[in-house]
């Protein structure tokens, strides 16, 4: 009677815990996405056969299968498996998982996997308790995190790590994992292919944005909450069936700097599609809006320029509007600089001259100020000579004068044949054969 209770127990508890719990995958085969690090050939799966684990740090979003991954490579191994959640182990318990694999070790020579979930909630003194442990191979250290390691984690144990970025699931992806957990009778729903319509499958799968779990949790509320008169998952039940998504972006981790760089390189491309798409992902999740405001003032002057002199103008006026505006009015306002300056004409010509002169400053010989261009208007300035032989510009023809105004020649702004620029070019160039100087 006790195996018989012991069956029902296992049974109810297996049935108490989250389908994408009990849909995780068991063996490499079943395991779904990640192949551009795990497909055939590929590192990890060559670390595998050759049975040549060392650390490894898994980084990427939710619901990817980090933890997943870990548990199989431990069967796999045939290593035992300790787990700990990062957010909530503290020295003492760290110290107890590293004190066990090391008994381990020594009295029966298994090796063991250490799991550490969200491992960027160590502080750096807990991360360095992990260090000599890693280093001597008592355990084979796998981290998950969803936040970039080269932000969050020490140096040191990033070099004794392999890191393998995830990636988010693709929508063919997502929907085999919720095709299989539809029809599972074993560990997934057990219903038939019919109970769920293409439509509303799809909607989960792209939806989720990559995260299998997130499908899945909603796959099983919307199964599960079905009537008699109504069996089938359709499209309205699915969209009843999750909630509104929640973005993927951490203010100060590496999804801010990646959208804010794919922002100002989609403005640099002149594509103000994806530009106002960068624009509207920052705005959803929360970005302070006034610095989108002061980074396409930047851009208005680094990247367009005199190419289009009134492109700072207009980035000025509309971060201004946007420190007394707020959201989520200010939107519209940032919608109209963005577009402005991803269709206008693009220079980096007075940003790469003033680089080229600051340099030159700091590395070259200083250029002594001409004694012609030298104040004359204090006392004593005469006797010194300063100012002798000064040419007033406006009295020239044309407000122009051939008088050399540095001393050497150097040629620090090249304007382009873009926009407005191409009139600065062409009036330099006139100048410069004035001068004698001809053309650069």
């Amino acid at each position: 009677m006790a195996g018989l209770f012991d069956q029902q127990e296992r049974k109810n508890r297996n049935a108490a815990r989250p389908l994408a719990a009990r849909m995780r995958p068991r063996t490499l085969n079943e395991f779904v996405g990640q192949q551009h690090f795990l497909g055939e050939g590929k590192l990890l799966r060559r670390m595998l056969k050759a049975d040549r684990l060392g650390s490894m740090i898994f980084y990427g979003p939710p619901g990817t299968g980090k933890t997943s991954l870990g548990e199989i490579i431990a069967n796999h191994t045939r290593s035992h498996f300790l787990v700990l959640n990062a957010a909530s182990a503290g020295v003492k318990e760290l110290r107890a998982a590293l004190d066990e694999a090391r008994s381990r070790l020594n009295s029966s020579g298994d090796r063991t996997i250490l799991f550490v979930d969200e491992l960027h909630h160590f502080n750096r003194t807990q991360q360095d308790v992990l260090l000599p442990d890693v280093e001597s191979g008592v355990v084979s250290l796998i981290a998950a995190t969803t936040a970039n390691p080269f932000f969050t984690l020490a140096s040191a144990l990033i070099s004794r790590s392999q890191v393998f970025e995830f990636q988010m699931l693709g929508q063919e992806e997502i929907l085999v994992l919720l095709k299989q957990a539809l029809t599972d009778k074993e560990r997934g729903l057990g219903l038939p292919e019919s109970s769920a319509t293409e439509e509303a499958l799809n909607f989960l799968a792209e939806i989720c944005d990559g995260d299998a779990r997130r499908a899945l949790t909603a796959l099983e509320i919307g199964a599960k909450s079905l009537d008699a008169s109504k069996p089938v998952l359709d499209l309205e039940v699915a969209q009843e069936s999750i909630q509104k998504k929640a973005i993927l972006y951490d203010s100060k981790g590496d999804q801010h700097y990646d959208v804010i760089s794919a922002f100002i390189k989609s403005l640099r491309g002149s594509d103000p599609d994806a530009a106002i798409y960068w624009l509207a992902r920052m705005l959803v999740a929360g970005e302070d809006p006034r610095f989108i405001a002061r980074r396409i003032v930047i851009f208005a002057s680094e990247d367009v320029g005199n190419a289009d002199p009134q492109a700072i103008v207009l980035a000025n006026a509309a971060a201004e509007a946007t420190e007394r505006v707020g959201m989520p009015e200010c939107r519209i306002i940032l919608a109209q600089a963005v577009t402005y300056l991803a269709c206008v004409a693009k220079s980096n010509a007075s940003y790469m001259a003033i680089n080229a002169a600051m340099d030159d400053v700091k590395h070259e010989r200083i250029i002594p100020v001409p004694v012609h261009l030298k104040d004359g208007h204090y006392a004593g300035a005469k006797r010194l000579g300063h100012g002798t032989g000064y040419q007033y510009a406006h009295d020239g023809a044309g407000g122009w004068v051939d008088q050399d105004y540095l001393g050497v020649e150097k040629h620090y702004y090249e304007p382009t044949q873009r926009g407005h620029e191409q009139h600065f070019k062409q009036r330099l160039e006139e100048l410069r054969q004035r001068r004698g100087l001809g053309n650069t």
